[in-house]
């Protein structure tokens, strides 16, 4: 149902100390930007970085994960653990670091079995949710599926076209923690058709330029295209 995330913005204070740290740590690159925002090229995914002007915002502390061919791996740790102290976590035969960028982000770099080299997208984004099963049902309608839950804490990890966490409030790994109002944008075959699935449950439904967008009951905006 949702084919592609087109992108995730995330809410800045300074955009040039954002983007410097994005392109000089990260080797993203500048695609676009205007007075109030930077859009940066994440694999096939934009990284917006967006100073608070109007709605939507981008979304404050939030955990999200890019991925990095698994033989970069290493090259990626030697390079930041220089800068950063960075937090490690294995997940299977799979690691990934942890590092919080000048707005307190919490950026994962994790090994992916896709090819390439430097960051080849965004696999996961970390949303806070007051209501876990409200957020789980919400999403589920939108095609996600449910693939792992916590045992301990109240959260739940859904597949999709990246891996979406919903949060009840807690700190996760490195101390991570959901995002509030976060911006994503997906690109869908019929975006009216998607909207109105969720249109009973969503806070707002509006069309704009480039698709419809909605406003989901925990104050998340998103835009299907």
């Amino acid at each position: 149902m949702l084919d592609t995330l087109e992108w995730l913005a995330l809410e800045v204070k300074h955009l040039d100390r954002a983007r410097e740290f994005y392109a000089e740590h990260l080797d993203l690159p500048v695609e676009r930007e205007t007075g109030t925002e930077v859009v940066l090229g994440a694999g096939g995914t934009d990284l917006v970085l967006r100073r608070p002007a109007e709605v939507p915002r981008g979304g404050l502390h939030v955990h999200y994960a890019l991925s990095t061919p698994e033989a970069e791996y290493d090259g990626w740790y030697e390079r930041l653990s220089r800068t950063f102290d960075l937090e490690e976590h294995v997940f299977g035969s799979a690691r990934s670091l942890y590092f919080d960028d000048p707005d307190d982000h919490c950026v994962e770099i994790g090994q992916s079995v896709e090819e390439g080299a430097g960051i080849t997208g965004i696999f996961e984004v970390v949303l806070e949710v007051a209501d876990l099963d409200r957020a789980e049902a919400f999403y589920t309608r939108l095609g996600f599926e449910p693939v792992d839950r916590g045992e301990k804490r109240r959260r739940v990890r859904l597949s999709g076209p990246m891996d979406l966490e919903l949060w009840e409030p807690q700190l996760g790994l490195a101390d991570a923690r959901g995002g509030v109002h976060v911006d994503l944008g997906f690109g869908v075959e019929d975006p009216r058709d998607v909207a109105d699935r969720v249109a009973d449950r969503a806070c707002a439904v509006d069309d704009v330029a480039d698709g419809v967008r909605i406003l989901d009951p925990d104050g998340h905006y998103l835009t299907f295209r």
